[in-house]
């Protein structure tokens, strides 16, 4: 796997690196440990968990707690850390958003009219949409963080738009 590095000044294209497996095993028993703790903070059954990891058998995900929890080597697939990259990200900009942990878990927990949310809880994306629903609710979030409040309008609130509004000069 590679990924991009951001790139010298006047360069005309990224510089790619490679993660290496030493890469991997570095991050990956901070990592699920973090993710642990906010886990439990958000009140994560065990299918939760295994799911927002991308569905590991049962027996893998407590052998990698297990490893985990007492700092032995463990290597985390790519894919899996892309998931706790992106739960470590919704927690971090909820921390900055609300100064309770309460509000963030109400926030994260309740039912949205956004378009991204379409009445669902950034939770139930986060955990049934995969990497795609982590990414969107970070990328809610960072967007909220930066000004941006929502996106779109909730359906029903605007009008179409008709052949009479569109005007040729």
């Amino acid at each position: 796997m590679q990924i991009a590095r951001p790139t010298e000044p006047g360069a005309h294209a990224p510089v790619f690196h490679q993660i290496r497996l030493e890469d991997r095993s570095r991050l990956s028993g901070p990592g699920l440990r973090t993710f642990r703790n906010i886990a439990e903070r958000w009140g994560l059954s065990e299918a939760d968990r295994i799911a927002a990891l991308g569905y590991p058998g049962r027996s893998t995900y407590h052998s990698w707690m297990k490893k985990a929890v007492e700092g032995e080597k463990i290597s985390l697939p790519f894919d899996t850390l892309i998931r706790i990259s992106a739960i470590l990200g919704i927690h971090k900009g909820l921390s900055i958003l609300f100064h309770e942990d309460a509000q963030a878990l109400q926030w994260l927990s309740s039912s949205h009219l956004g378009t991204d949310f379409a009445g669902r809880s950034p939770l139930s994306l986060i955990i049934e949409n995969g990497q795609d629903g982590m990414m969107l609710v970070r990328r809610y979030i960072d967007a909220w963080r930066g000004g941006c409040m929502g996106h779109g309008a909730p359906e029903g609130s605007f009008e179409p738009v008709t052949e009479e509004d569109v005007v040729f000069v």
